[in-house]
């Protein structure tokens, strides 16, 4: 896969990266990735430990002889806050020396080859709403005449696969208001792979609230910081209606919530210390009020692996802290 770089205004050459696969080949191996905006970009995709290899192709934009100091290439980790920005933290930095000392029309004679084995990238790549953690190819030119380094960064995609956690027993609360409403909810399960099916049911075992309508959404929300600093941002990704009317006593509303149509990521806990992404199913219930009653599940997500053999050297998740039985109301 060809990363183009563009052009720098005043640069003395165009710099453009070709990523291969270990046999020479075009890399195919992709990422759709939702940009700002809702705009959708395509990366070159990997999995930690895997090798990215690949070349970088220099075209002079002058005829005059210009002198370089040396080319080289980076491969870098960085986790971005919003809080911080520009000032990323690394956490994956390792370099490769292109070409020593010279011009720039000999480095453009032949394509300059790169290569960084078994590259630790222990962290999915993500983009959020205060933080991102990514991963990118950066290529750097220095000399005379170019007035600060000629570089270029060319981003790739991280997905890594967990092994699938154990059985654990399914999720069973009971909450309510006191001689107003009383429901019983139960969830098959607390984890979920990003393709799976939440399936759940409703119990009503007193309603005494004229309720007009139920909802089950999916809740992301993003921590940064930790103890008195930590912030937190939270997004509804999904709601799913599983009620439209009033219900009864006795009545049993089934719940089956697929996962797989929304953009969902893996849980993630303490990520470098920098971050955490956790999710919750929220149960909504709205009366003819229009007085909003919720309770919160936290749930979590994992990406279950394909082909078996992406779980290689995939650690298991961690189950997420259990919550209390409590109501609240809005």
């Amino acid at each position: 896969m060809k990363n183009i770089l563009g052009l720098v205004q005043g640069a003395p050459c165009r710099i453009d990266v070709d990523f291969k696969d270990e046999k020479g080949h075009r890399y195919k191996k992709t990422a759709v990735v939702k940009g700002k905006n809702g705009e959708t970009e395509e990366l070159p995709l990997f999995t930690n430990h895997d090798a990215i290899v690949g070349e970088v192709r220099i075209t002079p934009l002058t005829t005059k002889r210009v002198e370089h100091t040396g080319i080289k290439v980076q491969l870098l980790g960085q986790i971005e806050l919003a809080s911080e920005r520009g000032s990323p933290h690394d956490f994956v930095s390792l370099v490769r020396e292109l070409a020593p000392p010279g011009d720039v029309a000999s480095a453009a004679q032949k394509p300059l080859p790169f290569e960084f084995r078994n590259v630790e990238m222990q962290y999915d790549s993500y983009r959020g709403l205060q933080v991102r953690c990514r991963y990118l190819l950066r290529v750097s030119m220095t000399g005379k005449g170019m007035g600060s380094d000629t570089k270029k960064d060319a981003p790739f995609w991280v997905r890594n696969y967990d092994v699938p956690p154990d059985e654990a027993p399914p999720i069973k609360m009971e909450v309510g208001i006191e001689e107003c409403l009383h429901i019983e909810f139960e969830y098959d399960k607390a984890r979920y792979h990003l393709k799976d099916v939440v399936v759940g049911k409703i119990y009503f075992l007193l309603v005494r609230i004229k309720l007009k309508h139920m909802e089950v959404e999916i809740r992301r929300r993003e921590t940064t910081g930790a103890g008195s600093s930590a912030h937190n941002e939270s997004e509804t990704i999904a709601k799913y209606e599983i009620m439209d009317g009033a219900p009864v006593r006795g009545e049993n509303i089934p719940i089956r919530l697929y996962l797989s149509p929304y953009d969902l990521t893996p849980s993630y806990r303490d990520v470098h210390n920098k971050f955490s992404v956790r999710y919750f199913l929220n149960l909504v219930l709205v009366d003819e009020e229009d007085r909003r009653y919720f309770k919160q599940q936290e749930i979590l997500l994992y990406r279950k692996a394909d082909d078996p053999t992406q779980q290689q050297q995939q650690q298991q998740p961690q189950a997420p802290p259990s919550l209390g039985s409590s109501s609240s109301s809005s």
